[in-house]
């Protein structure tokens, strides 16, 4: 077989190992941006699809169907994300000949929308949340909203990620909540539709992995816990859910199955619950008609392969396990690896990877490697990392020792952000609800004061070490070194900041870590130098800092925080990321809170908001135009009466 993989980054390297591995050809498609990236060297072939733009690439059904007409692919794997839940691709293939490695086009179809599903899971018996889908007229959402009492759920009816998802606490916030996420939903998933549902305070995000063949045989996995999030996105995910009612846990395995059976499930797929954490009483959220991200974590309590199960009843093989056959052992812990800065509102980052460390004793699923670009034209995470161990307790160690060992510099990561959930007690208690981080002061990963010296240290060890040994005189055994007195060296930061640092004698050797003794206390810090790139990177507590070391001949000011006389007087980008909508013009009076420009990175939208009453004096991008960090969007003149009228800032 010869299997074209519709997808990028880490999920089409993770299909090309087992595909490899039980004898399958592969065949990688990528967009532009993507040329260079690991999975395209991986696969047997590779095809170009076209620019950056995802209408024009991966999620362009002419495109990738030709791509597998040119490359006599056989089947087509969709991965997840893009147009892996999109039933028009499932019934494309098929029609093309090619066999669809997923479930049939109508459950993908039934479950796409969650409106449908929330009535297949009420017909199948599982339990829904009350909640409003008969209507997508504004002024009956809002009714609805009201019937069911705030705070409430607006949320895309289609999709999936944390997209078109917000929180409404009161009626005064539900119109732009709503206009939000509509327009969010409508450019992630192509249909504005939303449903309005009861939000729940207490929530836990649990799901169930099923799979199902062709021959009405259908078992489930096991639970898994996925409530550590952000912006509805998950960050940390484990197998089993831990805390757990056996009732609970017993009726969401359960469910998972009769509803799978209800529409003849027949691949891998994924029941998503929300289980009120004060009660244990369970909801249907939606189903994944796909691989999750998170099923690394189901593999290595089962010892299954589930991109192998996928394989095999595609071939119309029946699954070779019953459900008294699943046997759960130990326990699995993941954590998404993100190109963001949790301490700036997890802001996207972009850049080059310029140094990666993998731990040994882990897994990582990873789509970059030394060297790779990180652009703001996909999602933003990098890879996985999974800890696995005999009790959830050990998997935790594990996990937090792999992140003190991880380097991944160049840019910032969520690395830091892991280490530090890993200490916290609800963590290491399993007693999380999906707003969790939310009530969390996070911590600065990059504010550590101790950075900058050890990145000195790591750098004088590299530079002394690369000089080789001290020379010995003809004189006998005295030997002669240098005189150096005491220099500056001057490093700056990812973020331009420039730490002038002194260069003390003192002694430090420099391998895979720099090893130091700090009163009186050995200390060994991973770290890296590249002499002739002039880079340091160090793992400080799970955060990789990443300097440079300036050259004599540069200015040594400190840098670029963006800040301006004109700071005030424009709306400027927050981060690199491509204009998805400038609803004002020249001429036009905002006042505060009003939206000017809408940008969209890692394929999440922000709305940039007015700070404050002024004019429009000019609109500085077209929708569509790529910008860079701190670019100015908007400027403005001061309104009438106003001299404080300002500029925007992320909403």
């Amino acid at each position: 077989m010869r299997i074209l993989i519709a997808n990028r980054g880490e999920i089409a390297r993770r299909i090309v190992r087992t595909a490899a591995r039980l004898g399958h050809e592969t065949v990688a498609v990528y967009a532009d941006p993507d040329r260079e990236a690991p999975f395209v060297g991986e696969a047997t072939l590779a095809l170009r699809l076209g620019p950056a733009a995802l209408d024009a690439s991966y999620l362009s059904i002419d495109r990738l169907l030709d791509a597998a007409r040119r490359s006599d692919a056989t089947a087509v794997h969709p991965g997840y994300g893009f147009l892996s839940e999109s039933a028009d691709f499932a019934r494309a293939v098929a029609g093309a000949d090619l066999m669809w490695i997923g479930p049939h086009a109508k459950a993908i179809e039934r479950m796409g929308s969650k409106i449908e599903a929330r009535g297949l899971a009420a017909s199948a018996g599982v339990p829904t949340i009350p909640g409003f889908d008969l209507s997508q007229d504004p002024g009956e959402l809002a009714k609805a909203a009201k019937d069911i009492g705030y705070p409430v759920l607006v949320k895309a009816a289609a999709g999936g990620g944390g997209k078109g998802i917000r929180i409404v606490r009161d009626a005064a916030g539900f119109d732009a909540a709503l206009a939000e996420a509509t327009r969010e939903a409508e450019r992630a998933f192509g249909s504005s539709a939303v449903i309005v549902e009861r939000y729940i305070e207490r929530a836990r995000h649990v799901e169930v992995q099923i799979v199902g063949d062709r021959h009405g045989n259908l078992i489930d996995l096991g639970t898994r816990e996925c409530s550590v999030q952000r912006r509805y996105q998950k960050l940390l995910e484990e197998a089993p859910a831990p805390n757990l009612p056996e009732q609970t846990r017993t009726g969401l395995r359960e469910s998972a199955r009769e509803l799978g059976r209800s529409i003849g499930y027949d691949s891998t797929g994924t029941v998503e619950f929300v289980v009120d954490d004060d009660s244990g009483d369970y909801f249907f959220l939606e189903m994944n008609t796909r691989l999750q991200v998170e099923h690394p974590v189901t593999e290595a309590v089962t010892g299954l392969d589930l991109v192998e199960l996928q394989l095999a009843c595609a071939e119309g093989e029946p699954l070779p396990l019953a459900q008294a056959d699943v046997q759960l052992r130990g326990h699995a812990i993941e954590v998404r690896i993100n190109a963001e800065d949790p301490a700036a509102g997890f802001a996207p980052q972009v850049g080059v990877v310029t140094d990666l460390r993998i731990p040994d004793g882990v897994r990582w699923e990873g789509g970059v490697e030394a060297g790779s670009e990180v652009t703001p034209h996909y999602d933003s995470m990098l890879a996985k990392l999974i800890a696995h161990g005999p009790d959830r307790k050990v998997a935790l160690r594990r996990l937090a020792i792999a992140l003190d060992e991880l380097l991944v510099g160049g840019l910032v990561t969520n690395t830091g952000l892991h280490r530090w959930l890993v200490d916290q007690p609800p963590i290491a208690r399993g007693r999380v609800t999906t707003s969790y981080l939310d009530g969390c002061e996070l911590p600065d990963a990059l504010s550590r004061d101790e950075a900058p010296d050890l990145a000195a240290r790591a750098w004088r060890a590299a530079r002394r070490e690369a000089r080789g040994p001290a020379v010995w005189s003809a004189l006998g055994s005295i030997r002669l070194t240098p005189h150096r007195p005491n220099r500056t060296v001057a490093l700056a930061d990812l973020r331009g900041d420039v730490h002038e640092i002194a260069l003390e004698d003192g002694s430090a050797s420099l391998g895979s870590h720099l090893v130091f003794e700090s009163e009186g206390v050995l200390r060994r810090v991973p770290a890296a130098v590249d002499l002739r790139e002039r880079r340091v990177a160090l793992n400080l507590e799970g955060q990789t800092h990443t300097f440079r070391v300036r050259s004599r001949s540069e200015h040594w000011a400190p840098s670029a925080s963006g800040e301006g006389a004109e700071a005030s007087e424009a709306t400027r980008s927050p981060f690199p990321a491509i204009v998805t909508d400038t609803p004002v013009a020249p001429g036009d009076a905002v006042t505060t809170g009003d939206v000017v420009v809408v940008i969209e990175a890692m394929k999440m939208l922000h709305s940039l908001l007015a700070r404050g009453r002024g004019v429009v004096r000019a609109v500085h991008v077209a929708v569509g135009e790529s910008v860079e960090s701190n670019q100015v969007l908007v400027s403005y003149e001061p309104a009438c009466g106003d001299e404080n009228a300002s500029g925007g800032d992320e909403g």
